[in-house]
């Protein structure tokens, strides 16, 4: 059994277990954590749509900031909706989710994918720089931190490797013309989907409940959000 069969086989399903695993035992474990019941009257009550409509409205800068946004606040836009170019909108990318799950959708064209790769590339780069060099962030930076930025930057530079041709050559062709440099890229991937319950990468997750329960405290207090 060859790197590339591994890397397909034992390996992924190790790593889709792990992730699906992972997954429901953060949220089962947070769903078990008791609530706490404030003795003080509730001067606004936040119903559950109200508070989702709070944490979607405050994903962009307010309008009185908006307009001194600067690159710091800019750059998690680029990489969010680069990323999910790459991942979604890439043909190969669809056709190994339509391998795994039955579903598919158009793909996006091949230049597209190449300049948000570019981007998401770049905004992960800054986002490392912004840590590294702004005092307050350094402090703050853990191993997880880096580890993440780490499994996340690696399915992108693997990935940028594996290119040599448009995707409908690729998507034509039979077999495999660089089967290591698609393992590692299957590996970094499965990487990522290992560390992803246990690392920041959870907050794909819980960034909404998350928003939604500051959402409800604030309201609790009358604080206009």
């Amino acid at each position: 059994m060859n790197l590339l069969t591994w890397a397909r086989g034992p390996l992924l399903v190790i790593a889709i277990a792990t992730f699906v695993l992972g997954v429901a035992w953060r949220l089962f474990s947070l769903w078990r954590l008791p609530v706490r019941r404030l003795p003080a009257p509730a001067r606004q009550a936040i119903g559950t749509g109200q508070a989702m409509e709070t944490a979607l409205s405050h994903m962009w800068p307010r309008r009185k900031l908006r307009y001194s946004a600067t690159l710091v606040t800019l750059n998690p836009y680029v990489f969010h909706i680069g990323l999910a170019l790459v991942f979604f909108g890439y043909a190969p990318h669809i056709a190994f989710i339509r391998r795994l799950t039955g579903l598919g959708w158009p793909a996006l064209p091949d230049a597209v994918m190449y300049v948000a790769a570019a981007a998401t590339m770049v905004s992960l780069l800054l986002a490392l720089l912004f840590r590294l060099s702004d005092p307050v962030l350094r402090k703050i930076s853990r191993f997880d931190d880096m580890l993440t930025w780490l499994v996340t930057m690696l399915p992108l530079i693997t990935g940028m490797a594996v290119i040599g041709e448009p995707s409908a050559s690729i998507l034509a062709r039979d077999h495999v013309i660089y089967p290591v440099p698609l393992a590692l890229h299957l590996m970094s991937l499965e990487l990522l989907l290992v560390w992803f319950p246990f690392g920041k990468l959870m907050h794909a997750f819980l960034v909404f409940p998350n928003r939604m329960q500051l959402a409800t405290f604030f309201g609790r207090r009358g604080v206009q959000s």
